[in-house]
């Protein structure tokens, strides 16, 4: 339990988790708008640079269960803030990275903090809150990933347009350092009275209620990444955005994102499976229509916002929907959701490489589109088959 403080101040706690959930993502998904300068600086493609996302992926799927695993009962204090030290240290490498091999490298380290800030960020906020306060904490610590999803691009396509890619992730490292102070003036020590081991996240993996919320935030992300990661290429190539458009583009998609995660844990709170359900068919038809409608800028622009609403849902209802299918494991099914997740982003975005090198990048978003409607149908399924926790609206 977090030491005993003010109601106040473990708010604000939480809080500070939300904003390093927020650096961290914002910081792995900051390439994507920056594929173009990337690519050009070291001479390869861009979908080649695309491995600068593909990454952190990896690195974070294998670290989010052996984190949890390795962690025990040390203190979340010391971890949380470990990992945002980390992030600090890999945008610095990044920043000053030679070669794109010391880029990658740089990458692989943030992996390793995302995956294992994320895995105790959002059972943390739980724990520095009254029981019945849990959900709201889930939600405000989620809402920093959510963000940080949909901000990375834009912050990364302004910020490349202003001072260059490099100086991009320079100033990423800076706010990823005042994070590190914040957290170290906020956070509560938070004590843990059991430890995890492999044979208990394979029982969580085995569970089936938590099995199918792994497929579906899988499939959701998977499909996301498959069309978001080349989202930058696509407006500047297909629709012709010049910088501005391309700016005012990508704030709508941010924008839209924000408010995404107010809707979503809104309309997750009775029935996580029919609110991810609702969210991943609003993600399959927005992206569909933003390849449709290249040649007109207004519904290009409000296909945008519908899609950066729709994913700005996902994380939350997704969680929402692992807490309550098993709130006494929810550390462990976090670590399993964060390994899901990041996996489906890897792959979506070298998969969506492969498509959008080979063919050209509408069938990345075609193939975007399809993995996004196996979500809503998975999601779907399952919201007919809920428990009576689900069907009384109850949520712990």
């Amino acid at each position: 339990m977090a030491a005993n403080n003010s109601s106040s101040s473990l708010w604000m706690a939480v809080l500070s988790l939300s904003i390093g959930t927020f650096a961290l993502v914002t910081t792995e998904f900051l390439p994507i708008g920056l594929l173009s300068y990337i690519a050009d600086d070291f001479g390869i493609s861009p979908g080649a640079a695309g491995f600068l996302v593909t990454m952190p992926g990896f690195f974070a799927a294998i670290a989010a269960p052996i984190c949890t695993v390795a962690a025990g009962t040390v203190d979340r204090r010391i971890l949380l803030l470990g990992f945002t030290i980390l992030l600090t240290v890999s945008n610095l490498i990044v920043a000053s990275a030679s070669s794109f091999e010391v880029a990658v490298a740089g990458r692989a380290l943030l992996g390793i903090s995302v995956g294992g800030f994320w895995t105790f960020a959002a059972a943390a906020g739980r724990r520095l809150v009254e029981p019945q306060d849990g959900n709201r904490a889930t939600s405000i610590v989620m809402t920093g990933i959510s963000v940080g999803t949909v901000v990375g691009v834009p912050l990364g396509s302004a910020l490349g347009s202003l001072l260059g890619w490099r100086l991009a992730f320079f100033a990423v490292a800076i706010l990823s350092l005042v994070v590190v102070l914040i957290q170290a003036l906020v956070l509560p020590k938070i004590f843990m009275t059991a430890s995890q081991s492999f044979r208990d996240l394979a029982r969580v993996a085995g569970d089936r209620k938590l099995a199918v919320a792994f497929a579906a935030i899988a499939l959701a992300a998977g499909g996301h990444f498959t069309a978001y990661t080349y989202l930058e290429p696509h407006l500047v190539r297909d629709v012709g955005a010049g910088p501005t458009e391309l700016g005012w583009m990508l704030a709508i998609f941010g924008g839209a994102g924000i408010a995404g995660t107010f809707i979503g844990e809104r309309i997750a709170s009775k029935s996580p499976p029919t609110g991810t359900a609702i969210v991943a068919i609003a993600m399959a038809a927005s992206i569909f229509a933003t390849v449709c409608a290249s040649s007109n800028l207004l519904i290009e622009s409000l296909a945008v916002a519908a899609w950066g609403t729709a994913f700005g849902a996902v994380p939350v209802c997704v969680q929402l929907w692992t807490y309550s299918a098993s709130p006494e494991r929810f550390e462990t099914s976090s670590a399993l959701t964060v390994s899901m997740f990041q996996i489906a982003v890897a792959a979506g975005s070298l998969g969506g490489g492969f498509l959008a090198d080979g063919f050209g990048i509408r069938f990345a978003f075609m193939a975007a589109t399809a993995l996004s409607m196996f979500c809503a149908l998975l999601a779907a399924i399952s919201s007919f088959k809920r428990s009576p926790d689900y069907l009384s609206g109850t949520m712990k």
